[in-house]
């Protein structure tokens, strides 16, 4: 039997997480989720990791929820289920914070918590034939889980219309929306994968860590005192690391920085 996913990870750093059960359109079950649960947390543990890419083995990205898996569950008493459900948001939360940039490359249909996580990765590349939808109301169920990240991704207002709703909406509609960041042709997904890592292994991994958790800590917190406090703080501490020291070196040597010599 296949494994869920497949996980690899290259001398660069790249790390590449393909979802594999095409014969479900890759739905996810408790199996599956348990599976890249301990994926991402043994990844936010890597030290040699820099970049997650998310990929999918089949034409589809994700189905979402297995429903053999859902109708299991149902059967079972609130307790269970709420354990359950809190093992697949364990999932989501490790995703959106991995200590990198994460990627998600959408070559197909993304349905329900396959939407979400394409919401909970940093970057997604889109063919123009992805399709998406939060498809859970039309079962009688909530995107409840993923709600945090497609929220974040899309707005609260687009949020409520696609739950409510249940329709499906086209990859350039998820661009317009921020669901996606990149719309690229089919045939051209990996060379534009490719240029995107190169962009991003050029830069310092610790920086590019710290400007993601920067980026959590400063959205919805006011501009006052406190924010300058935290963000002079870190300036001052990123720019005395010795990663800091090494970019600014390197650039006035008109040299490359050491974390490129395996690009």
């Amino acid at each position: 039997m296949n494994q869920p996913i497949d996980y690899h990870l290259d001398e660069r750093g790249v790390a590449t997480l393909t979802l594999n059960r095409p014969d479900v359109h890759n739905a996810f079950d408790d199996g599956m989720i348990e599976a890249m649960l301990e994926c991402f947390t043994a990844l936010g543990n890597a030290s040699t990791a820099r970049v997650l890419v998310l990929k999918s083995a089949s034409k589809s990205f994700s189905a979402g929820a297995d429903l053999s898996w859902m109708q299991r569950m149902a059967d079972y008493d609130f307790d269970t289920n709420l354990n359950d459900a809190g093992r697949m948001a364990d999932m989501f939360n490790a995703l959106y914070h991995l200590p990198m940039p994460t990627l998600a490359v959408v070559n197909g249909a993304a349905f329900g918590g396959g939407v979400g996580l394409v919401a909970a990765c940093d970057f997604a590349l889109a063919s123009p034939k992805a399709l998406f939808c939060l498809s859970e109301v039309a079962l009688g169920l909530v995107p409840a889980v993923i709600s945090p990240y497609v929220v974040e991704s899309v707005g609260l207002k687009s949020f409520k219309r696609l739950a409510m709703s249940g329709e499906r909406f086209s990859a350039d509609q998820a661009k317009s929306m921020g669901l996606v960041s990149h719309l690229v042709d089919e045939e051209a997904l990996e060379v534009s994968l490719e240029a995107m890592l190169a962009q991003l292994l050029r830069n310092g991994p610790a920086a590019m860590a710290a400007s993601k958790t920067l980026a959590h800590e400063v959205a919805y917190r006011p501009i006052g005192e406190q924010t300058k406090q935290h963000t002079s703080q870190l300036i001052a501490s990123i720019r005395g690391s010795n990663e800091g020291r090494e970019g600014i070196r390197a650039f006035l040597e008109k040299r490359s920085a050491a974390w490129r010599e395996n690009v």
